[in-house]
């Protein structure tokens, strides 16, 4: 017997594992969630994977004066779209995979004011991938509050030289400036993961911060980190044949250690070596 029901208000249905649904329904947690990257009163926001519509209520509550609610499941869609925010034009409900949207286009066509904020709980089989996507978007990107597994919002966030630190982090870091603003155990969602949960706080860097190729880093990253137990000159020299250069001639070029490993490496480096490949 389910001696915890969905809340009044709120769509009555089962999370789908194929979707990857967790459900949060405490208020509290909500309203922390809602507002952890800062106001939304009067804020365009985008919510992926809405569900039964507990983060939405609370987005609402809490002032977002035009939400974007984008989900993949037709069951919360059509719930959603029953809401008389809807009716006002203030909830705009798209059903679509999240992967699949042009985001900027979605805005510019619901005259939303830029850039939007993100906040979700985002289903954990697609976070990484929104996330990346999101990261390499234009200016009509804004602060975002993400729920993930803790593990993958500490590979977000990680620094240099510790355990979580990889391409992830390289890719946050060179266009926001992240943290995590509080962790959940398993029995704070239903059904409840394997797994705590975590929200991460991205911050735009400004402009002149924000570091402008964020597709060759990945490349870079993505080559450093592969095998991360090797040292640098083993690890990119694929990518150094692929562009005509010798990977431990090129890193001292550049000043970067050919014996070291990615995970020692700063984001300035990083950047540095994303650069030197655009110019070459």
């Amino acid at each position: 017997m389910n001696a915890d029901p969905t809340p009044p208000g709120l769509t009555q249905a089962t999370a789908r594992k194929a979707l990857g649904q967790h459900f949060l329904f405490d208020p509290d947690i909500l309203r922390r969630t809602a507002l952890a990257a800062g106001p939304i009163e009067g804020r365009t926001v985008i919510e992926v994977g809405p569900g039964p519509g507990g983060l939405t209520r609370a987005l609402l509550d809490n002032g977002a004066a035009k939400l974007i609610a984008v989900e993949a499941d037709e069951r919360f869609a059509e719930a959603l779209k029953t809401w008389p925010e809807h009716a006002e034009g203030r909830l705009h409900v798209i059903l679509k995979d999240a992967r699949k949207v042009k985001w900027e286009s979605m805005l510019t066509e619901l005259g939303a004011d830029m850039p939007a904020m993100i906040i979700a709980n985002l289903p954990y089989n697609v976070g990484t991938p929104l996330l990346i996507n999101w990261l390499k978007s234009g200016p009509w990107r804004g602060d975002m509050a993400l729920m993930f597994q803790k593990e993958v919002a500490e590979r977000v966030c990680a620094a240099p030289g510790t355990d979580h630190y990889g391409r992830l982090a390289v890719l946050t870091h060179a266009v926001t400036k992240p943290h995590m603003a509080f962790t959940l155990p398993p029995g704070a969602f239903r059904p409840p993961p394997k797994v705590d949960s975590a929200v991460a706080v991205l911050h735009p860097l400004p402009e002149g911060e924000a570091y402008p190729h964020l597709a060759k880093l990945e490349e870079v990253a993505g080559a450093a980190f592969g095998q991360r137990r090797k040292m640098l000159r083993a690890a990119l020299k694929p990518l150094a044949k692929r562009h005509g250069i010798k990977a431990a001639e090129w890193l001292k070029e550049i000043g970067i250690d050919p014996t070291a490993r990615a995970e020692t490496l700063t984001q300035e480096e990083f950047q540095r070596m994303a650069s030197s490949l655009i110019k070459s």
